[in-house]
């Protein structure tokens, strides 16, 4: 899949970003998710997501992917993170589901916080990135949403529906559950 317009605001997000398919596959991720695991992009993409936890997490892992499938999102879910040199974090899972034109489910838009980063600094920038990425996916709907194709209209809703999920998010609140 080419990348859109609306893709492009996630490469250097300060989030880590990765799309999956309905079976927990990974098909994309921006750089910052990449590095918080220590992988090179490539060796990410094509892998199942339970690469990236322990074994004792792959049951909340799974119970994640099946609230998923039932409701189309998933919220707060405190999940811990494995990175290549085995080392752990706890991060907290955010994902919203992603449609073609004919409602059928091509997969997922998920959002990872790093518990253990988030200072005051951090929530300010997350803050700041999501009012920003909310207007320029605006203003990709005023000027160019008609012209695009059914996959790239589906991309862009995915997106415009995980940002506006993010921006209800109080991270403040989630700076308490580290």
């Amino acid at each position: 899949m080419p990348q859109t317009e609306a893709r492009k605001t996630l490469k250097d997000a300060p989030v880590m970003w990765r799309r999956v398919n309905s079976i927990g596959i990974i098909l994309d991720c921006n750089s910052t998710y990449a590095a918080n695991l220590g992988y090179a992009k490539s060796e990410i993409l094509s892998k199942p997501i339970f690469e990236h936890v322990p074994k004792e997490e792959w049951k909340s892992m799974n119970d994640s992917l099946k609230t998923w499938f039932e409701t189309g999102k998933v919220t707060d879910r405190k999940i811990t993170f494995k990175r290549q040199d085995g080392s752990t974090f706890p991060g907290l899972l955010q994902a919203t589901s992603l449609y073609d034109e004919n409602k059928n489910l091509l997969g997922s838009n998920t959002v990872i916080f790093d518990l253990t980063n988030m200072t005051d600094e951090k929530i300010k920038e997350y803050e700041e990135f999501f009012l920003k990425t909310n207007n320029k996916l605006d203003e990709i709907k005023a000027k160019d949403y008609e012209q695009l194709d059914e996959n790239s209209k589906s991309e862009y809703n995915g997106l415009k529906k995980m940002f506006e999920m993010l921006s209800t998010i109080n991270l403040r609140e989630l700076k308490k559950m580290h």
